[in-house]
């Protein structure tokens, strides 16, 4: 599958993939200040998400091959390939299964296990299914229609970047697909094997529980050469919380080598 994708800058290719019911959108301000020192930036749309392809499975695996398969048809590999979250299993995956297309991995706020999170993920998308998306809707009809189920101001927000409004509202996601594949999504794929050896970060928010000590044996066991850093003024959305922060851990760890992004 060929994936939307928003490019920036001329250089080293580097790949960026967002997390659950995000967009390549969310990295606008990282993308920009990350071309301006001379990289090629590629944010993507992962499947059900934003413009890209619409399918029924949403393995790690399949997400996987989607993002190399665009990314070879794009002549931009081997890459830097940097993930948030959902999409940084993703770029997980696709380290594992293909090392050789990955030259440097940065993988934000998330670890190689899986997560108990299926309840509410089920029930903001319920929530959201369930807006009636009505001609003249506004966002903040849509607000009020998710304020229950998410009380979080901020989540909501978030979750509102995926309604277009106007004359016929939509959302910009694939529900369903995505409330199907919920089990898969919350998961980490057992049947990945392999090691990835190239230079990794797992760069997390310090306000944030995704990524624990515990989690460390289970990541270096696939993945070596891993390293450890923390945003202070961050939580799990650290391109959001902390963009100047973000943006500079990641230019220092592409540039480690003196090679960005290969």
């Amino acid at each position: 599958m060929i994936l939307h994708a928003v490019e920036r800058g001329e250089g080293p290719p580097v790949a960026l993939l967002h997390g659950l019911y995000g967009h390549a959108g969310n990295f606008a301000t990282v993308q920009r200040a990350l071309a301006a020192t001379g990289r090629r930036v590629i944010a993507l749309d992962l499947r059900n998400h934003g413009v890209s392809p619409r399918a029924p499975g949403m393995s790690y695996p399949e997400m996987a091959a989607d993002v190399l398969e665009t990314l070879r048809a794009a002549d931009a590999l081997p890459c830097a390939l940097v993930g948030h979250s959902m999409g940084g299993k993703v770029a997980m995956c696709a380290a594992l299964t293909s090392p050789v297309s990955v030259g440097r991995l940065l993988v934000a706020d998330i670890a190689p296990v899986a997560y108990p999170h299926e309840m509410s993920h089920a029930a903001y998308l319920s929530a959201m299914a369930a807006v009636p998306l009505h001609a003249g809707l506004t966002r903040a009809q849509a607000d009020a229609a998710l304020a229950d189920a998410v009380p979080d101001a901020r989540v909501r927000g978030f979750l509102l970047t995926n309604l277009s409004t106007g004359v016929a509202p939509r959302w910009r996601i694939d529900l369903a697909a995505i409330a199907a594949a919920l089990p898969v999504l919350v998961g980490w794929p057992e049947e990945i094997h392999g090691r990835y050896e190239g230079p990794t970060l797992f760069l997390t928010g310090a306000r944030s529980d995704y990524v624990r000590a515990d989690h460390r044996a289970a990541i270096r066991a696939l993945f070596p050469a891993a390293r450890f850093a923390a945003l202070n003024r961050a939580g799990h959305w650290l391109h959001a919380d902390d963009p100047e922060g973000f943006t500079a851990a990641m230019a220092g760890f592409l540039a480690a080598d003196g090679q960005p992004g290969r």
